[in-house]
């Protein structure tokens, strides 16, 4: 399984010299499981950026996978994880979602780095 996390499906849509990296575990969505959180995070960054059209067709595409939802027990796990790992809000429901369905988690965010199960790459700015 494979759970891609918002700063890796941004640079995907936007094209980023990452996108690449990222688009092994977006396109295969047979093992792509993408919590609800992320769709949330996406769309907001997308209608602020491009627009209601974009932010739309960005969650289709998020939800060619298997979307989690936020529930009671997946809450709890999370604020656990959270306060362990020191991880905010959105990254501790997307770390609980990854250990959840033994997800190897995609991202470019440098507080995942070192954790295990973890397929980071360093983010790079737009040429």
């Amino acid at each position: 399984m494979n759970l891609v996390d918002s700063s890796a499906w941004l640079a995907y849509f936007a094209d980023e010299p990452n996108a690449g990296f990222f688009a092994e575990a977006i396109e295969d969505t047979e093992l792509l499981i993408v919590p609800s959180v992320c769709l949330y995070e996406v769309f907001k960054v997308v209608l602020r950026e491009r627009g209601e059209d974009d932010a739309f067709s960005a969650v289709a595409a998020m939800q060619q996978g298997t979307v989690v939802d936020l529930d009671t027990t997946l809450a709890i796990e999370a604020a656990a994880i959270g306060l362990e790992e020191g991880l905010a809000f959105a990254d501790s429901v997307i770390f609980a979602v990854a250990r959840k369905h033994t997800a190897t988690l995609w991202t470019q965010d440098t507080h995942f780095r070192s954790k295990p199960g973890v397929n980071y790459r360093a983010k790079t700015d737009p040429a």
